[in-house]
């Protein structure tokens, strides 16, 4: 048997708040199953399993606050048996130990003839595990916490849904699916901003005590990538157009794919570079708040995959429904200030990462090419990396890969 536990879903959580259970006992689970979700100080996350087998037990209830590594479920791996359950032993085999039986009267002299004992009742089956608690609203309408968020942001009315959950339960999935998927309303958010602010300024304090950082900028020309998307862009749809911001992320992509320094997690053993890229993407949330989930194995993605997997991303993290993956095993991130006017930014390095990458808004600048001074789009990259894992020459050559990735962007 194998315990699921509340995973660590960033270096700034401690706890978790159970809000969903999507599975029940009895359920087959594969590997990267969304099995739960959990509400934390970034929203609600879908948590995922990295076990094959049926579901043994729900050891957690919903609306409980857990810390990181408390119990959820226990999984029945592939191949064992069911949780104990005493079969029936022949009466024969049955041994009685001496202090069950009372001490033998005197007996007369005529023998008697022996009486056999009566056969010991095998245990009785254990109950199977009660169905896991919903927490219930007004009258007689049961709903996940997250469900009465969802549907409060949405305007969806829970009397009018037919839960799938335990009893009928209105779960998150049902309230997503009565709004058609929608996201929250603008200006309405399930989230504890206050919350998140803590967080984000306890996991930045840590990692700049911890992490040893240091900083390299240059300023890269874009008037190639820009002249080469606005052609790509002109007959293309509105859904398939791309942005700058998916040629930044898909170029420090393959940039981190070569240099693999910059690429993966420092933890308790040193640093561990990635096989994949992961790249984190910041993405700024309704109301306030930066989250920065991850796009996985990024490196091969071509830029209409990315520019895809880019906005999939902003989605659900306004609407709170990323994977606990995405939020957890990214290996590089990009943090981009878009169309803001701000020139230049400074990042803090998102541990257990070792690198990150921020870009200023791109804007024309007079810049001397072939002899005369010409007006050129081009912006400022700044890296933040960990001294533990690199230096400075390292990072020079991967900011020198991303000028050379960005001024032939057919090759993106």
């Amino acid at each position: 048997m194998a315990v699921f536990k509340m995973p660590s879903l960033g270096a700034d959580m401690e706890d978790g708040t159970l809000v969903e259970w999507l599975v029940h006992p009895g359920d087959t689970v594969h590997r990267g199953d969304v099995v739960a979700v959990v509400e934390t100080q970034k929203g609600a996350i879908e948590i995922e399993i990295f076990e094959e087998g049926v579901v043994e037990r729900i050891e957690a209830a919903l609306g409980q606050t857990l810390p990181v590594g408390a119990p959820l479920a226990v999984i029945r791996g592939v191949g064992e048996a069911e949780a104990a359950v005493s079969a029936p032993v022949a009466a024969p085999e049955l041994k009685v130990e001496p202090t069950m039986v009372p001490a033998p009267e005197p007996v007369p002299a005529a023998p008697k003839p022996a009486v056999p004992p009566e056969p010991v009742p095998a245990p009785a089956p254990a109950p199977p595990p009660e169905p896991v608690p919903v927490p219930v609203t007004s009258g007689d309408l049961a709903a996940s916490p997250a469900a009465r968020v969802r549907a409060r942001e949405t305007g969806v009315d829970l009397a009018a849904l037919r839960g799938s959950g335990p009893g009928g339960a209105v779960l998150l999935r049902d309230v997503d699916a009565a709004a058609g998927q929608g996201a929250p309303k603008p200006g309405k958010q399930g989230l504890d901003l206050d919350a998140m602010r803590q967080a984000i300024a306890a996991a930045m304090t840590r990692a700049k005590r911890e992490i040893p950082h240091y900083y390299l900028d240059h300023e890269i020309d874009l008037q190639a990538a820009q002249d080469w998307l606005e052609a790509r862009n002109a007959d293309a749809p509105p859904d398939q157009r791309l942005l700058m911001g998916a040629l930044l992320v898909r170029a420090v992509s393959l940039a981190a794919a070569q240099e693999r320094s910059l690429n993966g997690h420092y933890g308790k053993a040193g640093f561990e570079p990635s096989t994949t890229v992961n790249t984190g993407v910041a993405v700024a949330l309704r109301g306030g708040g930066l989250i920065a989930p991850a796009i996985m194995g990024a490196e091969v993605k071509s830029l209409a995959e990315t520019m895809a997997a880019m906005r999939d991303l902003v989605l659900r993290a306004r609407a709170g429904r990323l994977k606990g993956s995405e939020m957890t095993e990214g290996t590089i991130t990009v943090s981009s200030l878009g169309e803001s006017g701000v020139d230049g930014m400074t990042g803090v390095i998102y541990p257990p990462q070792v690198a990150l990458v921020g870009f200023g808004s791109p804007r024309p600048i007079p810049r001397v090419v072939d002899g005369a001074v010409t007006p050129r789009t081009c912006v400022k990259v700044t890296l933040a990396a960990d001294h533990r894992v690199s230096d400075g020459r390292t990072g020079a050559r991967f900011l020198g890969r991303l000028d050379q990735l960005l001024k032939d962007p057919e090759a993106l």
